[in-house]
């Protein structure tokens, strides 16, 4: 953002930057009346001069609104913090970065609350020129003698004092506060910060999950922009992955002042089937938490948040590991150079503001030698702590950040001022605005540490995954570094032992006796907890590869494994095949069947003048051996995968072609019946039938109109059968009537012309005509009386052969037993083949009846 945006920005807003500059120069008054701040401070004179907010003590006695609060719990690694800053400034004025400038310091206590905060805010943006001075300019609020801040170290004191520092646009640079709120530079355009966000804290705190395979989490906040925003973003992440939080509880801004929410708290936690608690708060919250996680003796897994991961006020506690064991995140780190030697030399005889002022351990600053070889974890019982004990307290994570919040402001400011190793072109009268600006281009290596700030004001750092060990005496014996998190890295990636990893991925049950992991065919059941699994089978045709993962149902057409059910199969596509040897014998029957017809049909076309094919019909019998021929032929139509055409053509057109067969033998069983006959009372109404293309019409065409109807109405269609494992391809005759009705006129057919067939065997036959039709019907009437319960009931692939062969059976039936007789006779027995053994046949038949019969 350019000078000129940041300014018109200003301008937007001011009438509340009146309001506000109203309340400082109020504050401003109340203090010079007060006289010296209340609160820890420290300064230094300097040309160019840098605020600081540190909360060297933890916390205040605020119970009312009204009273001027007390400042308690003095934290050392925060004083020794503060002492960071003073150092790197120092060592920046000796090394001459800025050569004809000096810079100076004003530290503040902010004392951990954010009131305080405020009011330590303001105090920096004061004309320090004239501190009584409240006029106002005309276009802008007067330039403050603090050009940057260096603080807060929490989110939610940041976040307030972000709003104040921007009225001004005095750059902010934070050594601790993680928020992801402050990355919004459209709310805090004057914040940067030497560690990363929480955005990527909470990704490096899902990946540790997911690495070590816990499935259940929990997750315990605070209600500040610190732990609310990493609260809402670790549920936001875990909703996306495979792991289940158990619950989420916020814990309210005065929990440190009103812990009657704890006693509910451990019992949750202490019920809980969580593999890990993820305390993402402050660490004077967490402190209170592990008092009592240590007095239940919880032993559980704790996740913690770069703001107590190292901290000395949780890792010292007495017996700390009975709580369980710790992970942790901290920023990427380095020892702050020459530290250790300025803590020994400041601190040894020599005073300070923040030394003895308001301390509940003063330094014993004249104790002889004798008293520095004391155990310096006891000090707190004791009434000072020697200098030589506060290394211990130096926490080399938010100190090195300190260290570069410093050294960020030092190239930012020898860039503004065009300085070179003699001096600075520029003098110390400039905006800070104008350094902002540079500070935002900043883009060095410190050390060995690369910093450069996105467009979000966030460095580009990582994170380091320490560990604590314990000892057997419960005690803390090391906080050992196991991994890393680099979050520039394509999609940021988690580093840790590979040992820890694979012991890890190898848990199937949890200690609290929950599932994490199922054998292929299982999958993962909520139990009576919410985040409680059990390892379920899959039912039939579902399935679950790996892991535990919700089974899913194959495929229409596949199936899953009765025995495993880690996978789908492709159901086997069951139906006749041409391969198939029942399909073959058919074949070869209905090939048999096709010559010997066409092989018929010519031997009846050559005799056709000759009395032998006058006694079967005449032309009757070419239609009856083109119905035989199509039958034949129709029989291929079940063989195979069913097609829309196999199925139309399949039964329907069958029984029209053999029904003109049967109509056929009718008609030619009344041309006989009618030659025979003398009785005329009998005579004269089989004579009325005795019309051979009418009854072949009439009988046919019944079938026929049957056959119409199935195929407009519901005609066979290609369908599934599904069975556990196999897929059988059928036509399915969705309404059976038609077939049944068809069959069952197609043995009524079959009896009537038995009936006359059995009538007609008194009649003289030289050709038998009647007795093979008789045994050609009966072998009719017995396949479709056999036929019929058998389609019904029947399943399977071999439903369609069984149609296949009583087709065949019918046709050869007629062929074999009607026709073939009459080829016999033209080809082997030509000598009755002519009317005068026809004649002889009647003559001897009515004298063996006793009938006289008149020689020609």
């Amino acid at each position: 953002m350019s000078t000129s945006a940041y300014k018109s920005m200003f301008h937007l807003h001011v009438s509340t930057m009146f309001l506000v500059w109203i309340f400082v120069c109020i504050t401003s008054v109340f203090h010079s009346c007060l006289g010296e701040n209340s609160h820890l401070h420290d300064s230094s004179p300097g040309d160019i001069i840098i605020g600081g907010l540190f909360p060297i003590h933890l916390k205040t006695n605020r119970t009312t609104v009204h009273g001027a609060p007390t400042c308690t719990d003095y934290d050392f690694e925060m004083f020794l913090r503060a002492h960071v800053m003073i150092h790197a400034i120092k060592e920046v004025n000796l090394r001459g970065i800025l050569p004809n400038l000096t810079i100076g310091y004003d530290i503040y206590d902010t004392c951990g609350d954010v009131s305080i905060a405020i009011k330590t805010a303001l105090q920096l943006l004061k004309n320090q020129s004239d501190p009584q001075s409240c006029s106002l300019p005309k276009n802008d609020l007067p330039e403050p003698k603090t050009k940057v801040v260096i603080g807060e170290r929490y989110s939610e004191m940041s976040v307030a004092v972000a709003r104040i520092f921007a009225l001004s646009s005095v750059a902010q640079i934070s050594y601790a506060s993680t928020s992801e709120l402050l990355s919004k530079k459209y709310k805090f355009p004057t914040f940067l910060r030497t560690v990363p966000s929480d955005a990527y804290q909470t990704d490096a705190i899902v990946q540790l999950v997911l690495a070590c395979n816990w499935k259940t989490v929990a997750i315990v906040g605070s209600d500040d922009e610190y732990g609310k925003y990493g609260s809402d973003r670790l549920e936001d992440l875990f909703n996306n992955e495979t792991v289940c939080i158990e619950f989420i509880k916020i814990l309210p801004g005065d929990f440190h002042r009103n812990s009657s929410l704890l006693p509910d708290l451990v019992k949750k936690i202490r019920n809980s089937s969580a593999e890990a608690i993820i305390l993402f708060t402050r660490d004077a919250y967490v402190k209170i938490i592990m008092e009592e996680a240590i007095k239940c003796r919880l032993n559980r897994t704790w996740i913690a948040s770069d703001s107590w991961s190292t901290s000395s006020l949780i890792s010292e506690m007495p017996d700390i590991g009975l709580a369980g064991q710790v992970y942790g995140f901290i920023f990427k780190r380095n020892e702050v150079p020459g530290f250790n030697d300025y803590v020994s030399s400041v601190f040894n005889g020599t005073t300070n503001s923040f030394i003895n002022h308001s301390l509940t351990n003063p330094l014993c600053l004249n104790q002889s030698v004798e008293n520095q070889k004391k155990n310096c974890s006891q000090t707190k019982s004791q009434q000072c702590l020697h200098p030589s004990c506060l290394a211990d307290y130096i926490d080399q994570g938010e100190s090195y950040s300190i260290y570069l919040a410093v050294q960020v402001i030092a190239d930012g400011l020898r860039r503004l001022l065009k300085c070179d190793n003699q001096r600075c072109k520029r003098g110390p009268k400039f905006t800070a605005l104008e350094l902002l600006m540079e500070i935002k281009k900043v883009n060095c290596t410190i050390d060995t540490t690369h910093i450069f700030f996105n467009s979000e004001g966030d460095p580009s750092l990582g994170y380091d995954i320490v560990y604590w060990n314990m000892s057997e005496s419960m005690q803390l014996s090391q906080i050992e570094t196991i991994g890393e998190y680099l979050p520039d890295r394509p999609n940021g990636t988690i580093t840790i032992p590979d040992d820890l990893r694979s012991k890890m991925e190898n848990v199937t049950v949890s200690v609290y006796n929950c599932s994490k992991k199922c054998e292929p065919g299982h999958e993962l059941k909520t139990h009576a907890k919410k985040c409680c699994f059990d390892c379920v089978r899959c039912a039939s045709g579902e399935f679950s590869p790996k892991n535990g993962q919700p089974c899913k149902r194959c495929g229409e057409n596949q199936y899953s494994l009765s025995e495993k059910r880690d996978q789908c199969l492709n159901k086997t596509d069951e139906y006749l095949l041409w391969s198939d040897p029942f399909s073959i014998i058919l074949n070869f029957l209905a090939c048999v069947g096709i010559v010997a017809t066409v092989g018929f049909t010519v031997l009846f076309a050559i005799y056709y003048s000759t009395p032998i094919v006058k006694a079967v019909g005449g032309y009757l019998c070419f239609l009856e051996l083109f119905s035989l021929l199509a039958s034949f032929c129709l029989s291929f139509s079940f063989v195979g995968k069913p097609t829309k055409v196999s199925c139309f053509l399949g039964m329907p057109f069958f029984f029209m072609a053999f029904s003109v067969c049967i109509s056929c033998i009718l008609a030619n069983l009344l041309q006989i019946l009618v030659g025979f006959t003398f009785d005329l009372n009998v005579g004269s109404w089989i004579k009325k039938l005795n019309r051979p293309l009418a009854v072949v019409t009439i009988v046919s065409g019944v079938q026929l109109v049957l056959s119409v109807s199935w195929l407009a109405i519901q005609p066979p269609t290609p369908d599934k059968d599904m069975s556990e494992k196999t897929i059988v391809h059928q036509c399915e005759i969705r309404f059976n009537g038609f077939i049944l009705a068809m069959a069952a006129y197609q043995a009524l057919l079959g009896f009537i012309c038995f009936t006359f067939a059995f009538k007609s065997k008194q009649l003289p036959d030289l050709y038998k005509n009647a007795v093979l039709i008789t045994v050609s019907m009966l072998l009719v009437l017995i396949i479709w009386i056999v036929f019929t319960p058998l389609y019904l009931t029947l399943t399977g692939k071999y439903k369609p052969a069984i149609e296949s062969a009583a087709i065949l059976i019918s046709s050869y039936s007629v062929l074999g037993c009607h026709l073939a007789p009459k080829c016999y006779i033209m080809v082997f027995r030509k000598e009755l083949n002519n009317e005068s053994a026809i004649t002889e046949c009647i003559r001897k038949h009515y004298e063996q009846k006793g009938i006289a019969v008149v020689k020609s």
